[in-house]
């Protein structure tokens, strides 16, 4: 269990990191208008410069990453409901998403921020929670088909 816990995070690191680099360069290519914004003006402002600011963006990246890889072991809990499995995951991913967002600036400083950043959070996990589960229900219905057709 530690072997796979150090592996996700680990993983989830170096994702993290890939993520939030690739996140920049497309949010650059829409709003930068030619330029390539590294991070929010907000966060270069708050930390005093752009190399401090995008340093410290990257460790919030990796730690967001590390969070989603280790809590990815939730799934493997094969005697927890779906439910409890979901809520747990949703917990822990909001516990490290709402922080790192709030620090790196990427949601407003204010309540009605707060709320939007939360409201396409969970539109977000929604969307990928549903198209994982049905991906899966339709992978369990086929090996079920095949089964019974083979016994």
């Amino acid at each position: 269990m530690k072997k796979q816990l150090f592996r996700r995070s680990f993983c989830g690191m170096i994702s993290g990191i890939a993520i939030g680099y690739l996140i920049t360069v497309i949010l650059s290519l829409f709003w930068g208008e030619g330029e390539y914004l590294p991070c929010m003006p907000q966060l270069i402002d708050t930390m005093g410069n752009e190399a401090s600011a995008v340093a410290f963006q990257t460790g919030l990246s990796a730690l967001l990453g590390i969070a989603f890889g280790a809590g990815s072991l939730i799934w493997n809990q094969e005697d927890w409901s779906l439910f409890k499995q979901t809520a747990l995951y949703l917990l822990l991913s909001s516990a490290a998403m709402f922080p790192v967002a709030w620090l790196a600036h990427w949601m407003e400083h204010s309540l009605s921020g707060f709320l939007s950043y939360a409201a396409v959070f969970l539109a977000i996990f929604l969307i990928a929670w549903l198209s994982q589960y049905l991906f899966w229900r339709r992978r369990v219905r086929k090996l079920d088909e095949t089964i019974r057709k083979n016994f």
